[in-house]
């Protein structure tokens, strides 16, 4: 049997740029895999499927966001990995993916990475620039589980992503809420701008949008953070009672994929981590993370 494929439709508002929130609508390209895509997977990884009659669906999805100040000459133009491209208030242009099938190491992950490398001209900075004014926002979903439960859930984890994306915990587009609080009279301090939409993570009601992760520059980046996105979604789901230095522990061959084997950075980024995850927990703040927290806001 052959396994799934992923072609352009040929339709032109996918090959345009479009006003802000008028992009159109997600592919579901989470849906129709064949056995020869998940053939590999280790029955473990198999639970985060659902078979439907021959065909099988994956229970995590991810979407992301990539703003860049430019996007290359001649390449705004339709992708199988993107939805469309639309205008950005803080950085000038988005494209955003389709709801993406999320997945361990497999056939299928790989056809994933197929599409992102077929986007590089719109992923890379070498081609489509950007600044730090841009960011790269993070949507995850789990079937069967809504916005609510999903943040109760990976926020036992998330620790790790405000280590690695520090330095934009004070940026006013992210830094609400920043313990990842379901109720708003536990927020902390007296928030200006948005807080109803600028927050650390927010609860879009059938999916969280993780804001806080830095801009895409690469396609190898891109990859990167996917799998660590896959981690953090698994664990959290599969095992809500797991300790946090055992999810450290399990992401660290990403850590130093990321940081090209630089062990002392990941070693930085993983005691960081553990700060970052006890203020979310608590609300202590240790003064190795108390320079990186917005004065107010959060």
């Amino acid at each position: 049997m052959e396994g799934i494929t992923y072609k352009i439709e040929n339709r032109s508002d996918r090959a345009v740029v479009h006003h802000y929130h008028r992009k159109p609508e997600f592919r579901l390209m989470q849906k129709g895999a064949k056995s020869s895509d998940i053939a590999q997977l280790k029955n473990a990884d198999k639970r985060n499927l659902v078979q439907v009659g021959s065909d099988f669906n994956s229970r995590f999805t991810i979407g992301m966001e990539i703003e860049k100040n430019q996007l290359s000459r001649g390449a705004v133009r339709e992708y199988e990995l993107l939805c469309g491209f639309e205008r950005d208030g803080s950085c000038g242009y988005e494209a955003v993916t389709n709801i993406l099938p999320l997945l361990p190491a497999s056939v299928w992950r790989n056809k994933v990475y197929d599409m992102m490398h077929k986007a590089q001209r719109i992923i890379e900075d070498t081609y489509s620039p950007s600044d730090k004014r841009c960011g790269g926002h993070i949507s995850l979903g789990v079937e069967g589980i809504d916005g609510a439960e999903l943040m109760k859930l990976v926020r036992k984890n998330s620790g790790i992503l405000y280590a690695m994306y520090r330095h934009r915990l004070q940026n006013p587009y992210c830094r609400f809420n920043i313990r990842m609080q379901e109720n708003r009279e536990d927020w902390v301090g007296l928030p200006v701008g948005n807080p109803n939409k600028y927050h650390v993570c927010l609860n879009k009601g059938n999916v969280i949008e993780f804001r806080l992760p830095a801009r895409f520059q690469s396609v190898k980046q891109m990859m990167r953070r996917y799998e660590m996105m896959y981690e953090l979604v698994d664990f959290s789901v599969n095992n809500p009672n797991g300790s946090f230095k055992t999810f450290l522990n399990k992401v660290e061959p990403i850590l130093m994929a990321m940081y090209d084997r630089d062990q002392a950075k990941v070693t930085e980024i993983m005691t960081l981590a553990v700060s970052f995850q006890k203020h979310i927990n608590t609300g202590r703040v240790t003064e190795d993370i108390q320079g990186w927290l917005a004065p107010r806001g959060y």
